[in-house]
């Protein structure tokens, strides 16, 4: 009998995105091959209270986690595995894990912490690793480094919370003149645009600043693109990536935010996206050089902002844990290049596996001769 891989599937976790994973995960354990892998469903409460015995999934959706009956990763490399947690004392023996495949959108999960944790563990996991997604996740730093490798960006200015609560109107002179309306400001770390609000006057951007720093003590204020298209990219592999075609988004809304991604079902998904040859191939480049910018693994979805004629490309951002439900984007993109969301899974648990396979060649100490 062939050896099925233990894959975990961790999802939920201490983010504004807790729901949006719930629905990623659902779909990755729903069509994971069980003739292949034996999936071990994680999950992580609000409180951060990780579940593994029961139904995980169903006890977050129902907010029935009870908190003593939780798990945690054991950070022992000749481990790999989880122990249970009882009554705050160890008991019963590891799980031990060949791959986990993290679905925790935002923070504590897509921001490098979940895979700081996994790296000490010695546990090979699905996608970007601590540095790339802690870039990624921080949309200042993202488009410094954009910038600094020169790949373009719109214009943005970054925003501390005291800086804003010391001098409001200090900052609000510097936005306009540096940023102008319409803009938009945005939590430097978050996703599925939680917190983001277009500001098209200045009665507009205290609120919209109130807002943001709710969710995060470093807010970006970024130039709205007027009369651009928005186009995705998903990207796939490690060192040497592909992209594939690209998609478009019409929102419902007057910008993509949480109601128009996940509520509404209104907005217009098109792919591939109806662009001219030439802006195809720019974008696809782009999209790797993005992906190689951050030194990203496994998976992304790069976003970009496209001219009406074509003539102008600036990058947004970088997703490291795109949303992953079988209508989500990334999936969608590659589908419609040639890799079913089935394929898809399989080939991100091997790119995991062999870049932990790479990582565990290197010397991790070193002694004088």
């Amino acid at each position: 009998m062939t050896h099925k891989l233990r894959v975990a599937v961790i999802f939920g976790g201490r983010s504004g995105e807790h729901e949006v994973s719930l629905m990623s995960a659902e779909s990755v354990i729903n069509a994971i091959d069980k003739t292949k892998y034996e999936v071990v469903p994680i999950g992580i409460t609000k409180g951060g209270q990780w579940l593994v015995s029961g139904d995980p999934m169903l006890a977050l959706k129902s907010a029935a986690a009870s908190p003593a009956k939780s798990s945690a990763l054991v950070v022992d490399p000749s481990q790999r595995g989880l122990i249970a947690l009882e009554v705050n004392q160890a008991s019963g023996g590891g799980q031990k894990l060949d791959v986990v495949i993290p679905v925790l959108h935002g923070t504590y999960g897509e921001d490098g912490t979940i895979q700081g944790l996994l790296e000490m563990a010695d546990v090979p996991y699905v996608g970007a690793g601590v540095l790339a997604s802690a870039v990624g996740m921080d949309k200042s730093v993202m488009k410094a480094v954009f910038a600094q490798r020169g790949i373009p960006v719109l214009d943005f200015l970054t925003v501390k919370k005291k800086d804003w609560q010391r001098d409001a109107e200090g900052l609000t002179h510097e936005i306009e003149r540096r940023i102008s309306y319409p803009c938009f400001v945005k939590p430097a770390c978050g996703g599925s645009s939680v917190g983001i609000s277009k500001v098209h006057s200045r009665a507009e951007l205290a609120p919209a600043m109130r807002l943001a720093t709710e969710f995060d003590r470093k807010i970006v204020v970024e130039k709205s693109a007027q009369n651009f298209r928005e186009i995705e990219i998903s990207v796939l592999g490690n060192d040497e990536p592909i992209a594939s075609v690209p998609g478009e988004i019409i929102p419902c809304n007057e910008f993509y935010d949480y109601r128009a991604k996940y509520t509404d079902d209104r907005s217009q998904l098109i792919i591939p996206a109806r662009l001219p040859n030439a802006t195809v191939r720019k974008v696809q480049r782009l999209a790797v050089e993005v992906f190689k910018a951050v030194d990203c693994a496994g998976m992304a979805r790069v976003d970009f902002f496209v001219s009406k004629d074509a003539s102008k490309v600036y990058a947004n951002e970088i997703n490291t844990i795109p949303g992953f439900t079988k209508i989500s984007m990334y999936p969608k993109l590659w589908e419609a290049s040639g890799i079913s969301y089935g394929e898809l899974i399989d080939r991100l648990i091997e790119l995991a596996i062999k870049r932990h396979m790479e990582k565990r060649q290197l010397r991790t100490s070193y002694e004088l001769e």
